[in-house]
């Protein structure tokens, strides 16, 4: 990477929490629009950080902030090495260490719904992790390389060679956005009957912590959709905003899905896509590009 690209690398970072609180500012209005409520100002969810991050944490046992800490600078390591164009195949695995912190979190008090949490949590990691590591192999396999530069490299859209791996990735955004029907262990908005499952034990400012976290979390996933269509990249992110979009009014036209439903149809409909999808370039010719 030139000196530039290293400049708008470090840019992007800083300013992606930015970004995920102003998705989430969106988020809670237009949910507000399609419910017929006027909602929450967009710039709420920085008010509610910074309300958070003043008021005074209850500590329940030390582990559980440290597994806090763990989750946010973990997750901000996988997203450092995404606008730095690394491996794709490490920064997904670096994020399922980011989630594994989130359980251990959850596990390391004695609390029967934060519990409970953390076992529906496990259950989403079962879900999307699959998917995600098998669409970074999907993109190998059209571009012969894991590294992001590689995509860019390629020189044409991903979303015309990988389409059904690119529905399945729809199903990963909505189980890390924490939206129906796939809110399974700690819904965004909290309308479940396990309370704030794996978040249930943290307050003030380890749970402003969580929530910054989360604003990551959505950048990423969403900078990965993003590379479907990196060429021209103006286009990738116009339909990276598009499935965010599309996934605010799944939210609110479904109801949670049961754990097995939601297993079922990541393994089968997610996975089952990505396998297709697979099978489709290599019979296309196109398996493996160098």
């Amino acid at each position: 990477m030139s000196s530039g690209e290293l400049g708008l690398a470090m840019a992007a970072f800083m300013l992606a929490p930015v970004v995920g609180g102003l998705l989430t500012g969106i988020d809670r209005k237009l949910s507000a629009r399609m419910q017929g409520r006027i909602g929450p100002p967009i710039l709420q969810p920085f008010y509610d950080f910074f309300k958070l991050w003043g008021k005074d944490t209850l500590v329940t046992t030390r582990e559980n902030l440290i597994w806090a800490w763990g989750y946010l600078l973990l997750t901000m390591v996988a997203v450092f090495m995404f606008f730095f164009q690394q491996d794709l195949l490490i920064i997904f695995f670096v994020l399922a260490f980011a989630g594994a912190c989130l359980i251990f979190g959850a596990f390391s008090v004695r609390a029967p719904y934060s519990h409970l949490g953390a076992h529906r949590e496990i259950l989403q990691m079962l879900a999307y992790e699959p998917i995600l590591l098998l669409a970074a192999v999907a993109v190998f396999l059209k571009t012969g390389t894991f590294m992001i530069t590689g995509v860019f490299e390629f020189g044409e859209p991903l979303l015309p060679y990988l389409p059904l791996t690119f529905v399945a990735i729809l199903i990963a955004l909505g189980i890390k956005m924490r939206k129906s029907p796939f809110d399974i262990s700690a819904c965004e908005h909290a309308h479940q009957e396990i309370v704030r499952g794996v978040y249930t034990e943290y307050s003030g400012r380890h749970l402003a912590l969580i929530t910054l976290t989360h604003w990551f979390e959505i950048v990423l996933i969403l900078g990965f959709i993003t590379l479907f269509w990196a060429q021209p990249l103006w286009i990738g992110l116009l339909i990276a905003l598009g499935v965010f979009v599309l996934e605010l009014i799944i939210d609110n036209i479904s109801a949670r899905l049961k754990w097995s439903w939601m297993l079922g149809v990541s393994w089968v409909v997610g996975i089952g896509f990505i396998i297709a999808n697979m099978v489709l370039i290599y019979c296309a010719g196109g398996f493996i590009r160098v």
